[in-house]
């Protein structure tokens, strides 16, 4: 079977077999009237109101200043969901494990807790590497439990792992007791999830993985087709460097990126929205406050 990964403006598509993986970088070197453009933002931002924010708690901050552009309840502790994905992703690579090794889909992967949907069937085998793309680029729960499943010692020692890196980076609002977010008693803060998102960015894979907008699984005859859902990605408009989304009954939906807007790069996190297109309107209207531009009747709608 052949296997071919792209840049995340591309498909990726993937079989049982070999990889490839590009590098990418931020680059920045804006002109004199870009830098003038970029003031005149500031200064509209500054004398205009924060947007309205239908996510229970959000928390904007520039990555490299450290300013706090935005924050709604940023300390209360609430579900994350599959937002948790992302350090099960960094544990994983902590730990060196080899991403070549093939790992098979279990029924012990199966989500007994609340039946959600895989694409993955069980006796399917992918690389690790596959694997871990799937869990977070397409929030796959078998995928992210087949990871826990596979780390050296098992889902207990991976959930320990967790927590230890939590507590390392110093978030004392974080605990993870499943490796997937189906469990609500994964917890979190908006302000730790900024450190989160912090950290998890200093990944190459879980960069590029994230931002992938599709893949495609070839499996015996079948084909099987895996799509971003974070549906931000998709649009020409956002730079998004690190995207994670998050849905459980209890979480509401979550949503969590590395972008740049009006020149800055920015760690956003949205907690607890309801409706299907709210974590979605939040992300747009802060764009839209950041860049000083107005906002469109739809964006407003959210």
């Amino acid at each position: 079977m052949r296997v071919k990964y792209c840049r995340k403006t591309f498909v990726i598509i993937l079989s049982v077999g070999m990889m490839m993986v590009p590098t990418s970088t931020f680059s920045e070197s804006p002109a004199s009237a870009d830098f003038q453009k970029t003031v005149a933002n500031y200064e509209a931002v500054r004398l205009s109101p924060m947007p309205f924010l239908r996510s229970g708690a959000a928390m904007v901050e520039d990555q490299e200043t450290g300013e706090l552009l935005i924050q709604k309840q940023a300390t209360l502790v609430l579900p994350i969901a599959s937002i948790t994905k992302l350090m099960t992703a960094m544990v994983v690579l902590d730990a060196q494990i080899d991403l070549q090794e093939a790992i098979t889909i279990e029924k012990a992967d199966i989500d007994r807790l609340r039946g959600s949907h895989s694409g993955l069937p069980v006796r399917i085998a992918l690389l690790r590497r596959d694997t871990l793309l799937i869990a977070l680029m397409a929030s796959d729960n078998r995928a992210a439990h087949a990871l826990a499943r596979t780390y050296p010692g098992g889902t207990e020692a991976c959930i320990a792992a967790m927590n230890a890196k939590a507590k390392a980076l110093g978030l004392s609002e974080t605990s993870f007791d499943d490796p997937t977010g189906l469990s609500s008693g994964n917890v979190s803060s908006a302000r730790d999830l900024v450190r989160l998102v912090n950290a998890a960015y200093q990944y190459r894979l879980i960069r590029e993985f994230t931002t992938c907008k599709n893949a495609v699984v070839v499996y015996g005859r079948r084909v099987l087709r895996f799509h971003n859902t974070n549906r931000l990605v998709q649009n020409p408009r956002w730079d998004i460097g690190l995207s994670k989304t998050g849905f459980i009954a209890d979480a509401g939906r979550c949503l969590v990126m590395q972008c740049q807007v009006a020149n800055r790069n920015l760690l956003i996190v949205l907690l607890d929205s309801q409706g299907k297109l709210s974590r979605v309107g939040d992300a747009n209207r802060i764009k839209h406050w950041l860049e000083g531009a107005p906002l469109s009747p739809r964006t407003r709608k959210g």
